[in-house]
């Protein structure tokens, strides 16, 4: 089945937000470090901006061992509650752009999977002008930049967004996959390991097109049946698998279009009450309370905003969340004169209900 799918990789995420929020980090090499209970003696480096990368500065190094490559740049602690605010929102700008909910995966805090197969009607032309909304969108709204791959299933879309970055895009068509693969070494195959590709190399493997065209029998002889039948349909450019919804951990939401663009209040606050519904129903079989609430709203135009209010304690009442919903929906009517596309519900900061099954007897 012929499928666009498209792959977003936000770029060196949490020092790109670093920066934004301090511009005075600019041209700097900057470094946010997990540290250990040492201080900042121990942990790793979660990630860095391009300037670090040029110093040899790598994911997962020791801080200490970063520090001694470039002791001139800035380390910072990782602040994981607001970048995940930050990803919430990125995800909202790019789940608008699917096919559907459905046809969105989150699959880390910074990247996601998205389908497009309706929305571009499976031309790749009109795939190249969703991509670039998809950058604009994100550039405009967080002021961060993103890297899009854009093809025929997950794995050519995954390899496309790392073939130009920082801040670019490639569009790998399905005639064109075969040469998109061929010269890269093997290593650069999504899901290849340092141990898979030490022994492709034994066996004289260095490219992906070599892979590509070495015998079926033989891969499954050293590798197992499933894995060398994978590395074989991999090499060649297939990949079956959907583009499917994740369940989040740390959050819990629903976004939907309108059967119009309108800002018709029986419209928008009949589907915001359904998204509500099931945003609790989901909390209800997670047996969580929350004690955030964000709306997101996509415009006719597809600008998107976010307006989130917290509360005084975690809960888990159909009451307060259709209440505070509905509050911030008025917002977004009394300041904005344009016509919605989609609204979204999302609660936070989730908190596991043990032995409280009352606080759902309401529903």
């Amino acid at each position: 089945m012929e499928r666009v799918i498209i792959h977003v990789d936000m770029d060196y995420f949490y020092a790109a937000i670093e920066e934004r929020e301090d511009p005075s980090l600019k041209d700097k090499a900057v470094v946010v470090c997990m540290y250990s209970n040492r201080g900042e003696e121990g942990g790793a480096v979660s990630t860095s901006n391009y300037i670090a990368r040029k110093a040899g500065i790598r994911s997962a190094m020791p801080c200490r061992q970063a520090k001694s490559l470039k002791p001139d740049a800035v380390f910072l602690p990782v602040r994981k509650g607001f970048y995940e605010e930050v990803s919430a929102r990125v995800m909202d700008i790019l789940s608008s752009h699917a096919d559907s909910e459905e046809a969105f995966e989150k699959i880390s805090i910074d990247e996601a999977f998205l389908e497009i197969s309706q929305n571009c009607g499976k031309d790749f032309e009109k795939a190249q002008y969703i991509g670039m909304r998809i950058k604009h969108d994100v550039l405009e709204h967080e002021k961060l930049t993103c890297s899009v791959g854009i093809g025929p299933n997950k794995l050519i879309a995954k390899m496309a967004s790392s073939f130009r970055k920082p801040d670019g895009m490639t569009i790998v068509k399905p005639e064109d996959v075969r040469d998109f693969l061929s010269p890269m070494p093997v290593k650069k195959l999504w899901g290849i390991g340092k141990v898979t590709e030490e022994k492709l190399q034994q066996m004289g493997i260095e490219t992906i097109g070599q892979l590509a065209a070495y015998d079926t029998q033989e891969l499954i002889a050293e590798f197992g049946k499933n894995r060398g039948t994978w590395l074989k349909k991999a090499a060649s450019g297939i990949d079956e698998s959907p583009v499917t919804e994740r369940t989040a951990t740390d959050q819990i939401g629903r976004m939907a279009s309108l059967k119009e663009n309108t800002r018709d209040d029986d419209m928008v606050f009949a589907l915001l009450d359904e998204l509500v519904d099931d945003v609790i129903k989901k909390a209800v079989s997670r047996k969580v309370s929350f004690r955030s609430v964000t709306i997101t709203v996509i415009f006719s135009n597809f600008r998107m905003a976010t307006k989130s209010r917290t509360l005084n304690h975690a809960v888990s009442d159909k009451g307060i969340l259709h209440e505070t919903a509905r509050e911030i929906m008025l917002q977004f009517l009394r300041e904005s004169s344009m016509d919605f596309r989609r609204i979204g519900v999302r609660v936070g900061n989730l908190q596991q209900n043990i032995g409280q099954k009352s606080l759902f007897e309401y529903f």
